[in-house]
Protein backbone atom coordinates (compact mmCIF):
# COMPACT_ATOMS: atom_id res chain seq x y z
CA UNK A 1 0.00 0.00 0.00
CA UNK A 2 1.72 3.27 -0.95
CA UNK A 3 0.82 6.32 1.16
CA UNK A 4 2.00 9.67 0.99
CA UNK A 5 5.77 10.11 1.47
CA UNK A 6 7.49 9.67 -1.77
CA UNK A 7 10.51 11.38 -3.02
CA UNK A 8 9.90 14.74 -5.72
CA UNK A 9 12.11 17.40 -4.45
CA UNK A 10 15.22 19.19 -5.92
CA UNK A 11 15.94 21.62 -2.96
CA UNK A 12 18.95 23.53 -2.37
CA UNK A 13 18.99 24.83 1.05
CA UNK A 14 15.57 24.81 0.70
CA UNK A 15 15.08 27.67 -1.66
CA UNK A 16 13.16 25.57 -3.62
CA UNK A 17 10.95 23.57 -2.66
CA UNK A 18 8.79 20.74 -3.81
CA UNK A 19 6.72 17.29 -2.27
CA UNK A 20 2.85 17.94 -1.31
CA UNK A 21 0.28 15.97 -1.10
CA UNK A 22 -0.94 16.22 -4.57
CA UNK A 23 2.87 16.07 -5.85
CA UNK A 24 2.93 19.54 -7.43
CA UNK A 25 6.02 21.19 -7.87
CA UNK A 26 5.48 24.80 -6.38
CA UNK A 27 9.01 26.92 -6.69
CA UNK A 28 9.64 29.54 -4.37
CA UNK A 29 10.54 33.14 -5.81
CA UNK A 30 13.74 34.66 -4.95
CA UNK A 31 12.26 37.99 -4.41
CA UNK A 32 10.18 36.38 -1.86
CA UNK A 33 11.40 36.08 1.95
CA UNK A 34 11.59 32.76 2.84
CA UNK A 35 9.67 33.19 6.38
CA UNK A 36 6.69 34.56 4.56
CA UNK A 37 6.61 31.82 1.89
CA UNK A 38 6.75 29.25 4.73
CA UNK A 39 3.24 31.65 6.05
CA UNK A 40 1.64 29.37 3.84
CA UNK A 41 0.25 26.15 6.04
CA UNK A 42 0.43 24.35 2.71
CA UNK A 43 4.15 25.15 1.69
CA UNK A 44 5.02 24.50 5.43
CA UNK A 45 3.67 21.15 4.74
CA UNK A 46 5.54 20.77 2.00
CA UNK A 47 9.12 21.53 3.54
CA UNK A 48 7.79 19.08 5.80
CA UNK A 49 7.47 16.41 2.80
CA UNK A 50 11.11 17.71 1.57
CA UNK A 51 12.88 16.54 4.65
CA UNK A 52 11.58 12.89 4.61
CA UNK A 53 12.81 13.27 0.71
CA UNK A 54 16.28 11.85 1.32
CA UNK A 55 14.78 8.45 2.65
CA UNK A 56 14.27 7.60 -0.79
CA UNK A 57 17.94 8.70 -2.12
CA UNK A 58 20.13 5.80 0.07
CA UNK A 59 19.72 2.88 -2.20
CA UNK A 60 20.87 5.34 -5.41
CA UNK A 61 21.75 8.92 -5.32
CA UNK A 62 24.22 10.86 -7.80
CA UNK A 63 25.91 7.86 -9.12
CA UNK A 64 26.92 5.55 -6.16
CA UNK A 65 24.36 2.55 -5.00
CA UNK A 66 24.29 2.84 -0.90
CA UNK A 67 20.91 0.56 0.19
CA UNK A 68 20.89 0.43 3.38
CA UNK A 69 19.91 -3.32 3.86
CA UNK A 70 22.95 -4.12 1.30
CA UNK A 71 26.12 -1.83 2.77
CA UNK A 72 25.19 -2.65 6.06
CA UNK A 73 24.63 -6.80 5.55
CA UNK A 74 27.88 -6.65 3.58
CA UNK A 75 30.19 -5.29 6.41
CA UNK A 76 27.94 -8.53 8.64
CA UNK A 77 28.29 -12.14 8.21
CA UNK A 78 25.10 -13.13 6.07
CA UNK A 79 26.04 -11.27 2.66
CA UNK A 80 28.32 -11.24 0.09
CA UNK A 81 29.23 -8.20 -2.01
CA UNK A 82 29.10 -10.28 -5.16
CA UNK A 83 27.95 -8.44 -8.62
CA UNK A 84 30.04 -9.56 -11.76
CA UNK A 85 33.90 -9.40 -10.01
CA UNK A 86 36.11 -7.31 -7.31
CA UNK A 87 36.18 -4.19 -9.40
CA UNK A 88 32.41 -3.94 -9.78
CA UNK A 89 31.27 -1.30 -7.30
CA UNK A 90 34.17 -0.88 -5.62
CA UNK A 91 32.58 0.63 -3.10
CA UNK A 92 30.52 -1.80 -1.96
CA UNK A 93 33.62 -4.46 -2.13
CA UNK A 94 36.00 -2.58 -0.03
CA UNK A 95 33.05 -1.99 2.51
CA UNK A 96 32.77 -5.71 2.83
CA UNK A 97 36.53 -6.05 3.27
CA UNK A 98 36.96 -3.15 5.86
CA UNK A 99 39.18 -1.71 3.68
CA UNK A 100 37.30 1.86 2.85
CA UNK A 101 39.13 4.66 1.71
CA UNK A 102 38.72 8.55 2.22
CA UNK A 103 37.95 8.42 -1.28
CA UNK A 104 36.40 4.81 -1.27
CA UNK A 105 33.79 5.22 1.07
CA UNK A 106 30.03 5.48 0.52
CA UNK A 107 30.20 9.23 0.26
CA UNK A 108 26.95 9.89 -0.95
CA UNK A 109 25.48 8.69 2.37
CA UNK A 110 26.87 11.74 4.24
CA UNK A 111 25.38 14.20 1.66
CA UNK A 112 21.95 12.53 1.88
CA UNK A 113 22.26 12.34 5.42
CA UNK A 114 23.17 16.04 5.73
CA UNK A 115 20.23 17.24 3.30
CA UNK A 116 17.84 15.42 5.63
CA UNK A 117 19.20 17.07 8.40
CA UNK A 118 19.25 20.77 6.75
CA UNK A 119 15.59 20.19 5.20
CA UNK A 120 14.39 19.36 8.86
CA UNK A 121 16.16 22.37 10.31
CA UNK A 122 14.44 24.21 8.02
CA UNK A 123 11.14 23.45 8.65
CA UNK A 124 11.85 23.65 12.15
CA UNK A 125 13.25 27.09 12.20
CA UNK A 126 10.52 28.66 9.71
CA UNK A 127 7.38 26.72 11.81
CA UNK A 128 8.44 28.19 14.93
CA UNK A 129 8.41 31.66 13.45
CA UNK A 130 4.73 31.31 12.60
CA UNK A 131 2.79 33.81 14.11
CA UNK A 132 -0.38 32.69 16.00
CA UNK A 133 -3.85 32.04 13.41
CA UNK A 134 -1.24 30.82 10.70
CA UNK A 135 -1.66 27.14 11.47
CA UNK A 136 -3.14 25.37 14.45
CA UNK A 137 -0.54 24.69 17.51
CA UNK A 138 -1.26 21.18 17.05
CA UNK A 139 -0.38 20.98 13.69
CA UNK A 140 2.73 23.41 13.56
CA UNK A 141 3.47 21.21 16.51
CA UNK A 142 3.15 17.49 14.73
CA UNK A 143 5.25 18.88 11.89
CA UNK A 144 8.05 20.31 14.46
CA UNK A 145 8.06 17.14 16.32
CA UNK A 146 8.37 14.62 13.24
CA UNK A 147 11.32 17.23 11.51
CA UNK A 148 13.08 16.54 15.01
CA UNK A 149 12.60 13.05 14.65
CA UNK A 150 13.76 12.77 11.29
CA UNK A 151 16.78 15.05 11.92
CA UNK A 152 17.63 12.55 14.70
CA UNK A 153 17.25 9.39 12.20
CA UNK A 154 19.55 10.75 9.86
CA UNK A 155 22.24 12.02 12.77
CA UNK A 156 21.93 8.44 14.35
CA UNK A 157 23.00 7.49 10.80
CA UNK A 158 25.63 9.23 10.62
CA UNK A 159 27.06 8.65 14.04
CA UNK A 160 26.70 4.79 13.44
CA UNK A 161 28.91 5.04 10.55
CA UNK A 162 31.35 8.04 11.12
CA UNK A 163 31.08 8.83 15.01
CA UNK A 164 33.29 12.18 15.05
CA UNK A 165 30.50 14.21 12.79
CA UNK A 166 29.91 17.67 12.46
CA UNK A 167 26.37 18.69 14.21
CA UNK A 168 23.73 21.50 14.69
CA UNK A 169 20.39 21.66 15.68
CA UNK A 170 19.56 25.14 13.84
CA UNK A 171 20.46 26.29 10.35
CA UNK A 172 23.51 26.78 9.67
CA UNK A 173 24.65 30.54 8.55
CA UNK A 174 27.75 31.53 5.99
CA UNK A 175 30.16 29.93 5.88
CA UNK A 176 28.29 26.87 6.67
CA UNK A 177 30.41 25.14 8.98
CA UNK A 178 29.52 22.98 12.07
CA UNK A 179 31.42 22.07 14.83
CA UNK A 180 32.52 18.61 14.85
CA UNK A 181 31.52 16.80 17.74
CA UNK A 182 33.74 13.45 19.34
CA UNK A 183 30.74 10.86 19.18
CA UNK A 184 29.63 10.12 22.44
CA UNK A 185 28.51 13.96 22.43
CA UNK A 186 27.00 13.62 18.80
CA UNK A 187 25.22 10.80 20.56
CA UNK A 188 24.04 12.74 23.90
CA UNK A 189 23.20 15.65 21.54
CA UNK A 190 20.92 13.78 19.44
CA UNK A 191 19.29 11.12 21.89
CA UNK A 192 18.14 14.25 24.02
CA UNK A 193 16.45 15.74 20.84
CA UNK A 194 14.17 12.41 20.33
CA UNK A 195 13.23 12.80 24.05
CA UNK A 196 11.89 16.26 23.81
CA UNK A 197 10.19 15.39 20.65
CA UNK A 198 8.43 12.46 22.32
CA UNK A 199 7.24 14.70 25.28
CA UNK A 200 5.98 17.60 23.42
CA UNK A 201 3.03 14.31 23.17
CA UNK A 202 1.63 14.93 19.72
CA UNK A 203 2.84 12.23 17.61
CA UNK A 204 0.24 9.17 16.85
CA UNK A 205 1.19 5.69 18.32
CA UNK A 206 0.69 4.71 14.42
CA UNK A 207 -0.33 6.72 11.81
CA UNK A 208 -3.75 7.01 9.83
CA UNK A 209 -4.53 6.09 7.07
CA UNK A 210 -3.31 7.49 4.52
CA UNK A 211 -0.31 8.78 6.06
CA UNK A 212 1.69 5.69 6.34
CA UNK A 213 5.19 6.75 5.83
CA UNK A 214 5.67 9.60 8.49
CA UNK A 215 7.06 9.62 11.57
CA UNK A 216 4.74 8.28 14.19
CA UNK A 217 5.81 7.47 18.35
CA UNK A 218 6.29 3.79 17.87
CA UNK A 219 8.97 4.90 15.14
CA UNK A 220 10.35 7.06 17.69
CA UNK A 221 10.57 4.82 20.14
CA UNK A 222 12.11 2.64 17.28
CA UNK A 223 14.80 5.05 16.92
CA UNK A 224 15.44 5.72 20.60
CA UNK A 225 15.77 2.32 21.71
CA UNK A 226 18.12 1.40 18.58
CA UNK A 227 20.61 4.22 19.60
CA UNK A 228 20.15 3.38 23.11
CA UNK A 229 21.33 -0.34 22.76
CA UNK A 230 23.65 0.78 20.08
CA UNK A 231 25.56 3.38 22.89
CA UNK A 232 25.26 1.07 25.33
CA UNK A 233 23.72 3.40 27.72
CA UNK A 234 22.76 1.51 30.76
CA UNK A 235 21.33 4.94 32.06
CA UNK A 236 18.40 4.78 29.58
CA UNK A 237 17.91 1.25 29.15
CA UNK A 238 14.85 1.58 31.83
CA UNK A 239 12.96 4.03 29.64
CA UNK A 240 13.82 2.65 26.54
CA UNK A 241 12.28 -0.45 27.16
CA UNK A 242 8.99 1.39 28.95
CA UNK A 243 8.98 2.89 25.41
CA UNK A 244 9.05 -0.75 24.34
CA UNK A 245 5.99 -1.85 26.31
CA UNK A 246 3.73 1.50 25.55
CA UNK A 247 4.23 -0.12 21.65
CA UNK A 248 3.22 -3.85 22.47
CA UNK A 249 0.43 -2.69 25.31
CA UNK A 250 -1.07 -0.10 22.49
CA UNK A 251 -2.42 -2.90 20.48
CA UNK A 252 -1.97 -1.17 17.73
CA UNK A 253 0.91 -3.67 16.18
CA UNK A 254 1.10 -7.41 16.30
CA UNK A 255 2.97 -10.12 14.11
CA UNK A 256 1.96 -10.76 10.84
CA UNK A 257 1.44 -14.67 10.85
CA UNK A 258 2.93 -15.42 6.89
CA UNK A 259 6.45 -14.32 7.76
CA UNK A 260 7.14 -14.64 3.92
CA UNK A 261 4.22 -11.83 2.75
CA UNK A 262 5.83 -9.45 4.94
CA UNK A 263 7.65 -8.66 1.93
CA UNK A 264 5.12 -9.15 -1.26
CA UNK A 265 3.67 -5.65 -1.99
CA UNK A 266 0.53 -6.98 -0.55
CA UNK A 267 2.50 -6.98 2.48
CA UNK A 268 3.31 -3.17 2.64
CA UNK A 269 2.22 -1.36 5.96
CA UNK A 270 0.64 -4.91 7.39
CA UNK A 271 -0.09 -5.13 11.16
CA UNK A 272 3.78 -5.40 11.48
CA UNK A 273 5.02 -2.88 10.12
CA UNK A 274 5.96 0.13 12.18
CA UNK A 275 7.91 2.31 9.41
CA UNK A 276 8.67 2.05 5.96
CA UNK A 277 10.53 3.85 3.46
CA UNK A 278 7.80 4.29 0.68
CA UNK A 279 8.41 3.59 -3.26
CA UNK A 280 6.21 3.31 -5.80
CA UNK A 281 6.91 1.57 -8.95
CA UNK A 282 3.21 2.74 -10.99
CA UNK A 283 4.19 6.48 -12.90
CA UNK A 284 7.64 5.75 -11.43
CA UNK A 285 10.18 8.17 -13.17
CA UNK A 286 13.23 7.84 -11.42
CA UNK A 287 15.82 7.51 -14.06
CA UNK A 288 19.89 7.81 -14.65
CA UNK A 289 20.16 11.24 -15.52
CA UNK A 290 17.36 11.73 -12.48
CA UNK A 291 18.41 9.47 -9.43
CA UNK A 292 16.13 11.21 -6.99
CA UNK A 293 13.30 11.66 -8.84
CA UNK A 294 9.83 10.09 -7.63
CA UNK A 295 9.46 6.23 -7.95
CA UNK A 296 10.83 3.00 -6.90
CA UNK A 297 14.15 1.63 -5.27
CA UNK A 298 17.20 -0.01 -7.00
CA UNK A 299 17.72 -2.85 -4.02
CA UNK A 300 15.49 -5.19 -5.99
CA UNK A 301 17.36 -5.14 -9.28
CA UNK A 302 21.21 -4.91 -7.25
CA UNK A 303 20.20 -8.19 -5.27
CA UNK A 304 18.04 -9.67 -8.29
CA UNK A 305 19.11 -13.38 -10.17
CA UNK A 306 21.58 -12.67 -13.06
CA UNK A 307 20.52 -13.73 -16.40
CA UNK A 308 17.87 -16.61 -15.08
CA UNK A 309 15.90 -19.05 -17.50
CA UNK A 310 12.85 -20.87 -16.79
CA UNK A 311 12.51 -18.70 -13.61
CA UNK A 312 8.50 -17.87 -13.93
CA UNK A 313 8.72 -15.91 -10.46
CA UNK A 314 12.32 -13.92 -10.55
CA UNK A 315 13.13 -11.20 -12.99
CA UNK A 316 16.79 -10.58 -14.02
CA UNK A 317 19.42 -8.69 -11.33
CA UNK A 318 22.82 -7.67 -11.06
CA UNK A 319 23.73 -10.60 -8.71
CA UNK A 320 24.79 -8.40 -5.74
CA UNK A 321 24.29 -9.35 -2.15
CA UNK A 322 24.35 -12.86 -2.39
CA UNK A 323 23.11 -14.54 1.05
CA UNK A 324 25.78 -16.98 3.13
CA UNK A 325 25.08 -20.65 3.28
CA UNK A 326 25.91 -19.96 6.90
CA UNK A 327 22.83 -17.67 7.33
CA UNK A 328 20.81 -20.19 5.35
CA UNK A 329 21.71 -23.63 7.26
CA UNK A 330 21.71 -21.62 10.68
CA UNK A 331 17.47 -22.22 11.01
CA UNK A 332 15.72 -25.76 11.41
CA UNK A 333 14.38 -26.85 8.40
CA UNK A 334 10.37 -26.39 9.58
CA UNK A 335 11.58 -22.40 10.89
CA UNK A 336 9.23 -20.88 8.69
CA UNK A 337 12.15 -17.77 8.46
CA UNK A 338 14.42 -20.20 6.52
CA UNK A 339 12.83 -20.32 3.12
CA UNK A 340 10.31 -17.45 3.74
CA UNK A 341 13.51 -14.56 3.65
CA UNK A 342 16.01 -16.57 2.08
CA UNK A 343 15.53 -17.57 -1.61
CA UNK A 344 17.63 -21.36 -2.39
CA UNK A 345 17.65 -21.64 -5.78
CA UNK A 346 18.44 -25.35 -5.69
CA UNK A 347 15.40 -26.07 -4.19
CA UNK A 348 13.54 -23.74 -6.35
CA UNK A 349 14.84 -25.41 -9.48
CA UNK A 350 13.63 -28.90 -8.35
CA UNK A 351 9.74 -27.70 -8.32
CA UNK A 352 10.70 -25.37 -11.74
CA UNK A 353 12.48 -28.17 -14.02
CA UNK A 354 14.66 -26.24 -16.52
CA UNK A 355 15.26 -23.31 -14.35
CA UNK A 356 18.93 -21.96 -14.02
CA UNK A 357 21.08 -18.64 -13.55
CA UNK A 358 24.35 -17.14 -14.35
CA UNK A 359 26.18 -17.37 -11.62
CA UNK A 360 28.30 -14.45 -11.05
CA UNK A 361 31.35 -13.41 -8.53
CA UNK A 362 30.31 -14.54 -4.85
CA UNK A 363 27.41 -16.80 -5.88
CA UNK A 364 26.36 -18.86 -2.99
CA UNK A 365 23.36 -19.79 -4.57
CA UNK A 366 21.18 -18.13 -2.18
CA UNK A 367 19.47 -14.80 -2.39
CA UNK A 368 17.51 -12.61 -0.46
CA UNK A 369 14.07 -13.17 -0.87
CA UNK A 370 13.17 -9.89 1.14
CA UNK A 371 14.04 -7.54 -1.45
CA UNK A 372 14.56 -10.01 -4.18
CA UNK A 373 13.44 -8.28 -8.12
CA UNK A 374 10.20 -9.83 -8.66
CA UNK A 375 8.07 -10.13 -11.62
CA UNK A 376 5.93 -7.66 -11.82
CA UNK A 377 7.68 -6.01 -8.80
CA UNK A 378 8.25 -2.74 -11.56
CA UNK A 379 4.96 -2.12 -13.07
CA UNK A 380 3.35 0.53 -14.48
CA UNK A 381 7.40 2.10 -14.21
CA UNK A 382 7.54 5.18 -16.89
CA UNK A 383 11.56 5.92 -16.97
CA UNK A 384 13.76 3.12 -16.16
CA UNK A 385 12.94 -0.38 -15.57
CA UNK A 386 15.98 -1.15 -13.12
CA UNK A 387 15.16 1.46 -11.07
CA UNK A 388 11.67 1.87 -10.19
CA UNK A 389 10.99 -1.47 -8.17
CA UNK A 390 8.09 -0.88 -5.74
CA UNK A 391 8.92 -2.59 -2.88
CA UNK A 392 9.29 -0.45 0.46
CA UNK A 393 12.36 -0.85 2.48
CA UNK A 394 11.33 -2.31 5.95
CA UNK A 395 13.11 -0.04 8.40
CA UNK A 396 11.19 -1.22 12.06
CA UNK A 397 9.21 -4.56 12.14
CA UNK A 398 7.51 -5.29 15.69
CA UNK A 399 8.95 -8.40 15.75
CA UNK A 400 12.07 -5.70 17.01
CA UNK A 401 9.74 -4.43 19.35
CA UNK A 402 9.35 -7.62 21.21
CA UNK A 403 13.14 -8.51 20.50
CA UNK A 404 14.21 -4.98 21.90
CA UNK A 405 11.63 -5.59 24.58
CA UNK A 406 13.27 -9.06 25.54
CA UNK A 407 16.59 -7.92 25.54
CA UNK A 408 16.22 -4.42 27.77
CA UNK A 409 14.98 -6.98 30.22
CA UNK A 410 17.87 -8.96 30.44
CA UNK A 411 20.05 -6.61 30.90
CA UNK A 412 17.92 -5.14 33.68
CA UNK A 413 17.78 -8.41 35.40
CA UNK A 414 14.33 -8.65 34.48
CA UNK A 415 12.27 -11.54 32.43
CA UNK A 416 11.71 -10.66 29.05
CA UNK A 417 10.77 -14.78 27.81
CA UNK A 418 7.48 -13.65 26.84
CA UNK A 419 8.59 -11.54 23.97
CA UNK A 420 10.91 -13.65 22.69
CA UNK A 421 8.37 -16.59 22.87
CA UNK A 422 5.97 -14.42 21.16
CA UNK A 423 8.54 -13.79 17.98
CA UNK A 424 9.64 -17.92 18.30
CA UNK A 425 6.17 -18.95 18.45
CA UNK A 426 5.39 -16.99 15.01
CA UNK A 427 8.33 -18.54 13.27
CA UNK A 428 7.87 -22.26 14.67
CA UNK A 429 11.21 -21.81 16.29
CA UNK A 430 11.97 -24.57 19.07
CA UNK A 431 15.42 -22.48 20.54
CA UNK A 432 14.38 -22.27 24.31
CA UNK A 433 17.55 -19.83 25.48
CA UNK A 434 16.40 -16.57 27.12
CA UNK A 435 20.31 -15.36 27.56
CA UNK A 436 21.44 -12.08 25.96
CA UNK A 437 23.31 -14.09 23.49
CA UNK A 438 20.45 -16.13 22.74
CA UNK A 439 18.46 -13.39 22.24
CA UNK A 440 21.19 -11.64 19.58
CA UNK A 441 21.23 -15.13 18.01
CA UNK A 442 17.10 -14.93 17.48
CA UNK A 443 17.31 -11.39 16.24
CA UNK A 444 20.20 -12.90 13.42
CA UNK A 445 17.41 -15.61 12.30
CA UNK A 446 14.56 -12.72 12.04
CA UNK A 447 16.07 -10.42 10.38
CA UNK A 448 18.95 -11.38 7.55
CA UNK A 449 18.77 -9.11 4.25
CA UNK A 450 17.76 -6.43 6.85
CA UNK A 451 20.55 -4.36 7.94
CA UNK A 452 20.73 -5.22 11.18
CA UNK A 453 23.02 -7.78 12.17
CA UNK A 454 26.03 -5.94 11.52
CA UNK A 455 25.36 -3.49 14.34
CA UNK A 456 24.35 -6.22 16.43
CA UNK A 457 27.27 -7.60 16.41
CA UNK A 458 29.37 -4.08 17.32
CA UNK A 459 27.03 -3.25 20.52
CA UNK A 460 27.17 -6.72 21.47
CA UNK A 461 30.90 -7.12 21.38
CA UNK A 462 30.81 -10.04 19.15
CA UNK A 463 31.95 -8.47 15.98
CA UNK A 464 35.84 -8.93 16.43
CA UNK A 465 35.26 -12.58 17.17
CA UNK A 466 32.77 -13.41 14.39
CA UNK A 467 34.15 -10.87 12.03
CA UNK A 468 37.38 -12.49 11.62
CA UNK A 469 39.28 -12.66 7.81
CA UNK A 470 39.50 -16.42 8.87
CA UNK A 471 35.76 -16.92 9.22
CA UNK A 472 35.15 -16.08 5.87
CA UNK A 473 35.69 -17.11 2.32
CA UNK A 474 37.21 -13.68 1.01
CA UNK A 475 37.78 -11.05 3.39
CA UNK A 476 41.95 -10.79 4.39
CA UNK A 477 41.00 -8.17 7.11
CA UNK A 478 40.07 -8.40 10.67
CA UNK A 479 37.04 -6.61 12.22
CA UNK A 480 39.38 -4.56 14.54
CA UNK A 481 37.90 -1.81 16.70
CA UNK A 482 39.29 0.77 14.50
CA UNK A 483 37.40 -0.49 11.72
CA UNK A 484 34.17 0.72 13.91
CA UNK A 485 33.77 3.77 11.82
CA UNK A 486 34.52 4.69 8.28
CA UNK A 487 36.74 7.23 7.25
CA UNK A 488 35.51 10.66 6.46
CA UNK A 489 35.14 11.30 2.98
CA UNK A 490 38.28 12.99 1.33
CA UNK A 491 35.36 15.46 -0.64
CA UNK A 492 34.03 16.35 2.78
CA UNK A 493 37.60 16.69 4.04
CA UNK A 494 38.14 19.80 1.38
CA UNK A 495 35.42 21.40 2.01
CA UNK A 496 35.87 21.83 5.73
CA UNK A 497 39.23 23.00 6.77
CA UNK A 498 38.29 22.24 10.37
CA UNK A 499 37.41 18.81 9.85
CA UNK A 500 39.43 15.96 11.68
CA UNK A 501 39.79 12.29 9.88
CA UNK A 502 38.98 9.27 12.18
CA UNK A 503 42.16 8.36 13.87
CA UNK A 504 42.65 4.96 12.11
CA UNK A 505 42.92 6.60 8.56
CA UNK A 506 44.94 9.39 9.91
CA UNK A 507 48.10 8.13 8.02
Amino acid sequence: MKKIIIALCAVSLMLTVSCSKDFIYPKHNSAEPLDEYFSDPDRLFQCLTAAYDPLSWYDYAFGQYDGLHLIFDVMGDDMYAGGSNEGDQPIIVKTHYYTATPTDVPNQMWTVCYSGINRAATLIKYANQLEDGVIDNATKNLYIAEAIILKAYYYNMLWKLWGNIPYWDELLEAPYYAEQLPHDQVYERFITTIEEAIDMKVLPMKASGGNEGRVTLAMAYMLYAEAVMYQNDQTRYQKALGYMKEIISSGQYSLYPDFAGIWEESGEWNSESIWEINYISEGGIRDWGNSIATGGQVLSILTGIPAPKNVPDYQEGWGFGTITKSAYDMYDDDDIRKDGGILNFAKYAESHPGAEYTPRWQDTGYWNLKYIARVGGNHGYLASDNLNYGNNERIYRYAETLLNAAELSVLLGQDGSSYLKEVRDRANCHDTGTSREDIIQERHKEFVGEGKRYWDLVRSGLAPSVLKAANHEYRKVDWTEAKKYWPIPQSEMDKDPNLVQNSAYNQ
